[in-house]
């Protein structure tokens, strides 16, 4: 198990959190996928369940956010598809801006005009996650299944890293595998904060034949560093074992929302897992006993794609939880 959750760069997860998760703890996180429209087509997308196939309501968006926000909003992220075409983004944005959500962030493939960008942040944006699969234009192309995106994208990702926290996402697959190492070289040098590399579901194939980043690299990107590390060791980034914890501690205070709905994770949603519940003012008590009740090695979505970094943070809570019992024995 890693030492401490803050030293593997993923600013939402700390011991702290692990260890006083509960009920009434605040909620640290949401995701919200506001659509599933997308003006990319990526060869890996493999897009959302049918009834989740549009976008999500103003009315239904606000709504959660109302809720989570009375119970101590810490983080948001909107999502999609692309959540740069749906209509009320910075209404979104600005609403929790005004009522002190820390980190507001946005998932994009980056491909609109900077000025789309440069007005969410005066909104209150001061994260964004954009996709990067490739490291030069023909093959950009090829990864995001439209023709003349790619420098537009680059180009947002240098200019927006001056100017906020910025993270690029490179999912892996069959067809950029062998250019991992040119791609994060390649991100590098756009002075991004962070690179988050992760294997496509459907892509099992062992990552760590080919993967040689320099160490100053490493260094410089803490999720870069731990998740190089964790497929170098542990051959993989996505599942359980068996001796891992088997309750999500971790949907205590985090949540995904969709349509009408919440689901465990961000991750279950894109798997086809079924919701909790609708979105209302007992999601959180619906939490609470999905977490009580549901054993995690046994849903397949679980032990097949839970990820390296929410492993960890469950291993952690679990620990915290029975030393807090020992304690009061």
């Amino acid at each position: 198990m890693i030492e401490r959750l803050q030293d593997i760069g993923f600013y939402t997860l700390c011991d702290d959190r692990a260890r006083n998760s509960s009920s009434t703890s605040p909620m640290y996180r949401c995701e919200m996928i506001l659509t599933n429209r997308c003006n990319f087509n990526c060869p890996y997308c493999r897009g959302l369940r049918e009834e989740l196939q549009q976008d999500m309501s103003f009315a239904d968006a606000m709504k959660a956010l109302s809720i989570w926000i009375k119970e101590g909003l810490k983080n948001v992220r909107f999502s999609g598809g692309e959540p740069t075409v749906y209509r009320r983004l910075n209404n979104l944005v600005r609403f929790c801006k005004k009522n002190n959500v820390e980190r507001i962030a946005v998932s994009t493939n980056g491909s609109m005009r900077y000025e789309v960008y440069e007005q969410l942040l005066e909104d209150g944006v001061n994260d964004f996650s954009i996709s990067l699969d490739a490291c030069c234009s023909s093959f950009g192309d090829q990864m995001t299944g439209v023709i003349g995106k790619w420098e537009i994208v680059v180009d947002n990702i240098r200019r927006l890293s001056k100017e906020t926290y910025v993270t690029v996402g490179t999912v892996l697959t069959q067809e950029n595998i062998e250019k991992v190492n040119d791609i994060v070289n390649f991100a590098h040098g756009l002075g991004v904060a962070d690179i988050r590399v992760i294997p496509a579901a459907q892509f099992s194939k062992k990552l760590t034949d080919g993967i040689d980043i320099e160490a100053d690299i490493l260094d410089a990107h803490p999720i870069l560093k731990y998740r190089i590390n964790n497929m170098k060791n542990r051959l993989g980034v996505r599942g359980l074992n068996e001796n891992d914890c088997r309750r999500c501690y971790l949907i205590k205070d985090d949540s995904a929302v969709a349509v009408r709905w919440h689901y465990p994770c961000v991750i279950y949603l894109r798997e086809g897992g079924d919701p909790i519940g609708e979105i209302g003012k007992k999601m959180r008590k619906e939490r609470i006993k999905w977490v009580e009740e549901h054993d995690i090695y046994e849903d397949k979505i679980c032990r097949n794609n839970c990820l390296d970094c929410l492993v960890d943070y469950n291993n952690k809570a679990e620990k915290f939880l029975k030393g807090n019992n020992n304690d009061e024995k």
